[in-house]
């Protein structure tokens, strides 16, 4: 009796002979316990959603389904354990149901364990393999008696079968996968990015107004002790500290202007784009053609988006000219910068490059660098549309 190496990485058996080694035995074996196996999920299942279904009309029959879809995960898990260890199929566990955040209440897990698709795959999974169990158990067992030389064949055959059913419906869903780990991802980012501007504004706020306005404090103290003993001295601090409060003002204008600015709330993107283009060191050149006003949101992660790259052009291309266009293009909208500059910037160069991308990611956005030794540099971005409208409306509804 030969052996047969382990499963090679590409997730194929070794090729079936006549001699039974232990890849063959390892086959039968699964053959054999599939009729057991099949038993025990087709009688979960059965009990589950006769006795879930029967009880709706109650108030434990949802609630006793829901909990049951959790434990046919269990299932899921023990049949893709098996399938991986005698059948060599690699097949990934998939992510956990999310758990309710503290407030949300019954109802909300209610519905999360009532919609989960993996444990209604797995519930037709356990369905439908007992006809197939019967089937495997059966022709395997009569083989081993009377059809002994070819059943390694016969044995790969039926194990083939066993495991495509187990990669259709014990399987994640490789593009959800993938959008859930962007997602919690993106999350991450947005959470790091509202943290990061907190604590801008924050510092702005301590070392720029708080600062001039507890000078300006002390300075209307001592002009008011001044005020009887020496008038004009007063009277200059008080002309002092009237500069001061027209320096913190202007202070405060430029750090609400850069959490959202007027022009862009009023006039949207055109004229604060043509704002921010007015202020770069380089003449810009700006072009907007968008047949309405996008979200609230995405406009501002544009407007700020723009207002980056043109201080990188300001700071760092030596450019003598720089244009921006901003249009739709069906559900997107699309920002293109480009500056006629030494070129040579990178993600990872220090310019807040690689923050722009994250933040344009975590909206499912794309950001685009094309950026030679020598120029010219052209920084291409898109986001997502939607409507102004639709979003006001769907905020006026939920109110």
């Amino acid at each position: 009796m030969t052996m047969s190496p382990s499963p090679p990485d590409n997730d194929r058996p070794p090729p079936a002979r006549i001699a039974f080694d232990r890849w063959t035995w390892k086959e039968i074996a699964y053959l054999l316990a599939n009729l057991p196996v099949a038993i025990a999920g087709f009688v979960y299942t059965v009990f589950l959603v006769g006795v879930g279904a029967g009880l709706s009309v109650t108030v434990i029959g949802l609630p006793l389904l829901a909990l049951g879809l959790q434990g046919a995960r269990g299932l899921g898990r023990v049949e893709r354990g098996r399938a991986r260890s005698m059948l060599g199929v690699r097949i990934e566990e998939p992510s956990p149901m999310a758990r309710s955040r503290r407030g949300q209440g019954f109802f909300t897990w209610l519905w999360a364990g009532l919609k989960d698709p993996v444990g209604w795959r797995t519930l037709l999974y356990s369905f439908i393999r007992l006809p197939w169990g019967v089937a495997t158990f059966a022709v395997t067992l009569v083989s081993l008696f009377v059809l002994w030389p070819v059943l390694p064949y016969l044995a790969r055959g039926l194990t083939n079968a066993d495991r495509a059913m187990a990669r259709a419906l014990l399987s994640p869903s490789d593009e959800l996968e993938r959008r859930i780990a962007e997602l919690e991802s993106d999350r991450g980012v947005v959470v790091d990015t509202a943290a990061a501007d907190l604590r801008r504004i924050e510092r702005d706020l301590h070392d720029g107004a708080q600062a001039r306005l507890v000078a300006l404090a002390m300075g209307l103290g001592l002009a008011k002790e001044k005020l009887t003993d020496d008038p004009e001295a007063a009277a200059r601090m008080v002309d002092e500290a009237h500069g001061e409060i027209k320096v913190a003002l202007q202070e405060l204008r430029d750090l609400a202007r850069g959490i959202h600015p007027a022009v862009l709330t009023d006039r949207g993107l055109d004229a604060a784009l043509s704002a921010i283009a007015s202020r770069c060191t380089v003449p810009v050149t700006v072009s907007v053609a968008l047949p309405g006003r996008p979200a609230a949101a995405i406009e501002g992660i544009a407007y700020f988006t723009v207002s980056e790259l043109l201080q990188n052009v300001s700071k760092h291309s030596r450019a003598r000219a720089a244009s921006v266009d901003v249009w739709r293009s069906g559900d997107r909208l699309m920002l293109q910068v480009r500056d006629d500059g030494t070129g040579g910037a990178r993600l990872d160069g220090g310019t807040g490059m690689a923050g722009l991308a994250e933040r344009l990611g975590a909206v499912d956005g794309q950001f685009v660098l094309d950026s030679p030794e020598g120029g010219p540099t052209t920084v291409t971005a898109e986001l997502p549309w939607r409507d102004r409208a639709d979003t006001e409306a769907e905020r006026v509804g939920a109110a």
